[in-house]
């Protein structure tokens, strides 16, 4: 990253990673939302199968990161990412023949997340390397940006394609990322590391190659998994609440308004959101769920909007806040932080899908699911809570801990 006269600019390979970051989800999700479709209605496959394999593609996907970041202090930031994406588009290739052998189906599915717990530590890991602590804000909520936007333009994309020609979405994507695959082969390797944020100091310790959860930045990922968990409520269960009280239009408008608020919001906001102290950074972001999860038990029109906005707002704030103060307390290099940070967001979203499918229901059952909501409202008021009072997780004088003096509590 440059300085300019202004903002510092970014660089040619800073450049290109952004713009994967659009394009790769842009793909992904042009065929991943509607795997289900394909597998229940098209190959036949029984909606209780359906779900065990997008549970474990799941679990692959997030988990791997600890994995893929291992490999990647190993083989090397731009290495490991053009091995991922090799398998990834060997996956989405494999989906071509899967059309009509579901095995093959299941087995392109789980290379598709192998490719993807590869990828995401050694990118993150690659566009921040030796870049100075005050400039990773700008980047990584650009990236996160250019990502949600890929992510809310890639089903629209296919919408049309994937039950009448889905070979050729299949085709499309598995072109589109042969294409970005070969862009990553042009990329130039990344320089010798050193740690974190380190500009020259000669206190700075040098990065260790330890096991995977060494140097573990405890809280934010403690953070991380509780900012996944109420989240996914609302990724989970948001559509089933809301369409039956308004309409599959205006559900689809909120999703587009939240996408839209989410790529302006976060780069606009980055420096700021960087700047806040831990702790209140915690209590905000929990606050704007927890306020937003308590609005949409209401139920109408205008609560389901303003309930969305709200959580997008704590979106915006915790993920953001979680991954800078990770990469500020942890000794190793980013890639491993990334992978910490992944696992930690695949341990919120599982425990958010087998507690809130169980918890919706009974909610529905006794007719009254604006309760479901008011229960996570009040999980989010609790979250900080219990991150500040746990011993261990309190924001202390952590070994590992870097940045302009900022405190936690």
């Amino acid at each position: 990253m440059r300085r300019g006269t202004g903002r510092p600019r970014f660089t040619g390979p800073q450049r290109f990673l952004l713009a994967g970051s659009f394009l790769i989800p842009l793909g992904s999700f042009a065929v991943l939302p509607f795997v289900s479709v394909l597998l229940h209605q098209r190959m036949g496959m029984d909606l209780g199968t359906v779900g065990v394999v997008l549970a474990v593609a799941s679990l692959v996907q997030f988990s791997g990161g600890v994995v893929g970041a291992a490999i990647a202090e190993r083989l090397g930031l731009q290495r490991t990412m053009l091995l991922a994406l090799v398998v990834r588009t060997a996956g989405f290739a494999a989906f071509l023949p899967g059309l009509q052998r579901p095995p093959v189906a299941v087995a392109a599915l789980l290379l598709v997340s192998c490719g993807a717990a590869l990828y995401l530590p050694a990118n993150k890991g690659y566009l921040v390397h030796r870049v100075a602590e005050e400039h990773r804000p700008l980047l990584l909520s650009a990236g996160n940006s250019a990502f949600n936007a890929g992510i809310a333009l890639g089903p629209l994309a296919a919408a049309p394609l994937v039950l009448g020609s889905p070979a050729v979405l299949l085709g499309a994507v598995t072109a589109l990322f042969a294409a970005v695959t070969a862009g990553h082969a042009l990329l130039p390797a990344e320089a010798p590391d050193r740690p974190p944020g380190d500009t020259g100091d000669p206190g700075r310790r040098p990065p260790r190659r330890e096991g995977p959860f060494a140097g573990l930045a405890v809280l934010p990922f403690a953070a991380t998994v509780l900012s996944l968990y109420v989240f996914m409520f609302f990724q989970h269960y948001a559509a089933v609440y809301s369409v039956p009280r308004t309409s599959p239009f205006f559900h689809g408008l909120v999703l587009a308004l939240y996408a839209l608020l989410l790529v302006v919001a976060q780069p606009v906001l980055s420096d700021r959101i960087a700047r806040l102290p831990y702790g209140r950074a915690l209590r905000v972001g929990f606050a704007a769920m927890g306020a937003g999860t308590a609005v949409l038990a209401v139920g109408n029109h205008a609560a389901i909007l303003a309930g969305a906005l709200l959580i997008c707002l704590g979106e915006t704030v915790l993920f953001l806040r979680n991954d800078l103060e990770a990469l500020a307390r942890s000794p190793r290099t980013p890639a491993v932080v990334f992978g910490h940070q992944r696992l930690a967001a695949g341990i919120g979203a599982f425990a958010s899908g087998v507690a809130g499918g169980e918890g919706y229901r009974l909610a529905e059952h006794a007719g009254r699911p604006g309760l479901f909501w008011a229960a996570v409202a009040l999980q989010c008021a609790l979250s900080p809570v219990v991150l500040a009072a746990a011993p261990r997780l309190r924001p202390a004088r952590a070994a590992g801990r870097r940045g302009r003096g900022r405190r936690g509590g």
